[in-house]
């Protein structure tokens, strides 16, 4: 289960998957903008199996590894190479090694299967982790390493975890929420 901010996805052990709350931008993926206050099926498949929810956009991944988005779409937060928001799943590119997500408020990070990194949507703060503050609408691989094995989002950062156990952080840090001594922001992880 996953919690956006006005907005609830899930899966339940058949591989369906359900959305109830706020629909506004279609971020129940129903194909309309009607609220629902209790869960309803979003259509019949039974192949999904992970979610993740945003400020008003919502993820999913299913069994053969493919994202899917929908929902807000302001910052690019879908990773659909445009800004258009979607009130029903849709494919996010062609790839089948998907492996994890986290929607933050508007910015997305996802693991491959090759242990690669990614992220896309808003990044007033760096918290894509690029190096920069472009929001990107597409999917970009956060720097070069195979070795990310976990990931966790908040409000405006990241943070993820290594295989040799290390922790790494980056993004929006006034409350020194990115645990290194300090209130520097990091556009990049440290």
């Amino acid at each position: 289960m996953a919690c956006g901010r006005y907005h609830n996805i899930a899966t339940k052990s058949d591989g369906t998957l359900w959305t109830w709350g706020r629909n506004v931008p279609g971020s129940l993926g129903l194909g309309d903008v009607v609220n629902r206050s209790s869960p309803v099926q979003v259509g019949a498949l039974t192949t999904w199996t992970a979610v993740a929810g945003g400020s008003d956009a919502s993820l999913a991944l299913k069994s053969d590894g493919t994202l899917w988005a929908w929902g807000d779409n302001g910052s690019g937060q879908l990773g659909l190479a445009d800004v258009v928001l979607r009130s029903s799943p849709v494919q996010v590119g062609a790839l089948t090694t998907w492996t994890s997500i986290v929607v933050a408020k508007e910015h997305v990070l996802a693991l491959k299967s090759d242990c690669t990194l990614w992220s896309w949507g808003m990044n007033s703060v760096g918290q894509l982790g690029l190096g920069d503050v472009v929001n990107r609408s597409s999917p970009v691989q956060v720097g070069t390493l195979t070795t990310w094995t976990s990931i966790g989002g908040g409000q405006r950062h990241f943070g993820a975890i290594k295989s040799d156990g290390t922790l790494w952080t980056w993004g929006y840090n006034p409350q020194g929420q990115l645990g290194h001594g300090d209130a520097t922001y990091r556009s990049s992880p440290v």
